[in-house]
Parts: structure tokens; sequence; C-alpha cells
């Protein structure tokens, strides 16, 4: 499903509007996205949720998003009626392993955290779901959609390798990282949406791994401030640029190449996905308006909302300053932003 890896060969930046699907909003998403969050519901019974419309399961899926992933749940309001609280349940799941990493003082901990999570799917293939919010939500999701086992535990597996904390060895590692955690979560919201096609599958592969790419780039400052360093070691190797670099946060050419290098092939992805544009079904557009850094961790109140080619264009304007100032503003137009994007059919 995934397509072809792409050499880490760097290409000129061009961008443009990313302009990413077709159906109307919801016509009350900017107040929708302004309102300020209420108190998260608690978990309750399999047969309770499963009866009310509007369960505590699904209003604390909701509530998580908004805290924890705005992008994402901003972009989810803006998916098909039918679709929308399987959407809010698949990214809720992907928080809750996202910020499992930060949250933990021992690795220890954390393997006992991921286990959990592939107990759980493990349960919830059987219908038998944990009294948990996010696991009722999600059993929901794979019962309406049938969603696919093995990209859920793709997820897992792949966030429990990052508990370490070791830099990419290369951008093919990083690469490998983004295609069986972002491009997962894509291929997951096609099967929400009722898509099975195999270049709509090609472009959610190249979307995911510019999404970690970009993650890792946004990350970097907050990860500095942590004495960590993830940028692929082969990159930094090639400029003559050290971790310690990156913890000065100095700006020499030679830092801002590296970041270049990396950018650059983040935004050939991109061209990659579009490629596919003629081909991908139209309704496969909502999933791609999905093209947004992901959040991972305690990182998330840090980094501010930014469209993912939005983020590449602004690091192209500070001449690839990874700390520049503008990089961590808030994109207040965001909604705005996104609303205008669904009414067009190309992503």
């Amino acid at each position: 499903m995934a397509a072809s890896r792409l050499g880490s060969a760097c290409v000129p930046l061009r961008l443009g509007v990313l302009s990413l699907c077709h159906r109307r909003p919801p016509r009350d998403l900017w107040a929708r996205a302004r309102r300020p969050p209420g108190p998260a519901g608690s978990g309750r019974s399999v047969a309770a949720s499963s009866a009310r419309g509007a369960s505590g399961t699904d209003r604390y899926c909701l509530e998580l998003l908004r805290k924890r992933d705005y992008e994402g749940y901003l972009c989810s309001l803006l998916l098909p009626a039918e679709s929308r609280s399987s959407a809010f349940a698949l990214r809720a799941f992907n928080v809750e392993l996202a910020q499992i990493k930060d949250s933990v003082s021992e690795k220890t901990i954390g393997l006992m955290r991921m286990q959990f999570w592939k107990r759980t799917v493990d349960d919830i293939y059987s219908d038998n779901p944990p009294h948990q919010p996010v696991a009722i939500e999600l059993w929901k999701a794979v019962k309406r959609h049938n969603l696919t086992k093995r990209w859920l535990m793709r997820i897992i597996d792949e966030r429990e390798k990052n508990l370490d904390d070791k830099a990419y060895r290369n951008i093919q590692e990083l690469e490998n990282y983004a295609e069986n955690t972002q491009s997962s979560l894509l291929y997951l919201t096609l099967e929400i949406l009722g898509i099975k096609d195999l270049h709509a599958d090609h472009a959610a592969s190249h979307i995911g791994k510019a999404q970690g790419i970009v993650t890792c780039l946004r990350a970097t400052p907050y990860h500095g401030s942590r004495r960590r360093v993830f940028l692929p070691m082969d990159i930094c190797m090639l400029h003559g640029v050290s971790q310690e670099d990156f913890l000065r946060k100095n700006q020499d050419k030679n830092v801002r190449d590296v970041i270049y290098d990396i950018a650059s092939q983040a935004h050939l992805h991109l061209k990659h996905a579009r490629s596919f544009h003629k081909s991908v079904p139209v309704k496969a557009f909502p999933a791609f308006l999905q093209t947004v850094s992901r959040l991972t961790g305690m990182a998330v109140s840090l980094m501010k909302q930014v469209a993912l080619e939005d983020y590449l264009k602004k690091i192209q304007q500070v001449n690839f300053d990874i700390f520049h100032p503008s990089l961590q503003q808030k994109n207040t137009l965001l909604p705005l932003s996104l609303y205008i994007q669904s009414w067009r059919r190309r992503y």
C-alpha cells in the first residue's frame, strides 16, 4: 500500500496554496473552534454509550482533540457528518499514544501503557472493549467502518519503538517512522470515508511522510529545550553540524543547510502526493485536509497550529532559521483558512 521509497535528494522549495477538499464545512465551524473547552465526559458502559448520539465518551474524544490536537479537531469537523465521530475517535487514539513518551519518567512505564493499548485493540476486535472513553469510541468506529486492525497495531508498534530518545540515523529512518504512524492514520481515515483506492493510498503515504518530517522540524526548539535532538544524523554529518549546535541555537549557514535539506524532502513528498491528484477519487480529498503536522506528547502545548505547507513556506521566508520566533506563532485564521480550502477540488 505504501508508495515507493524516495531518496534523500533535495529539491528547491516551490510553495503554493494547499487546497484540500470540496465539501461544505459545518456553518458553525468558527464558533465551535473558538468555544472554550468544557469538562470532558467520563467513561460509561458500552451499552449506554451506544444508546445515545452525544455520549460521554464521544464528548471526551472531542474535548481531547480540541485541547491536544487542535488542527486534527478542526479538520475532523470538516469531514462528512457520517464520518465525523469515527474520525474523532481515531484522532483521540493517536493523541493517547503520542503523549505517552513525554508523560512518563521511565521507559518501562511507557512500555506498560503501550501494552495496554495493544490489548485494547485486540479486545476491540473481539467486541469486548475496556470501559475507557477512547477505547469505546474506537470500538464503535471499527464496527461502523470495518477498520483494518494492522494499521492500528502498526501505529502502536512504531510509537513503542520510538520511546527510546535516539536521533534518527538517516532521513529514511524518519520516513519509516512517519509512514508507520502518520500514513497509517491516513489509511484509516480513508477507510472511514469508504475509500479503497490505490492512488489515494499512494498519496496518503507521501502526505504522511511529509507530516512526519515537518513534525520533527517543528518540534526541534521544544526538544532542544529538553536537551534532545532528533534530526537525521546523516544530514547533520553531511554539513558538519553537531547536536550541540542545535542545543546552542546556532544559526550558522551549515545549520540552516541541514534544515533546508530536511524541509526540501518534506516538500518533495508533497509534490509526489499531488502527482496523483487526477487519479485520486474526489471523495478522498477530505482525508487530505488532515495535511497538518501531528503534535507529539507535551510538545503540543508549546507548538502552534500552522498547516503543513504554511510552515514550509514560513521557514523558507526566514531563511531556514528553525528557531525564528515567527515559526512558533499561532495561526489565528486557521479555522477560516480550512473553511475556504474545503471548497476546493484539489489537495
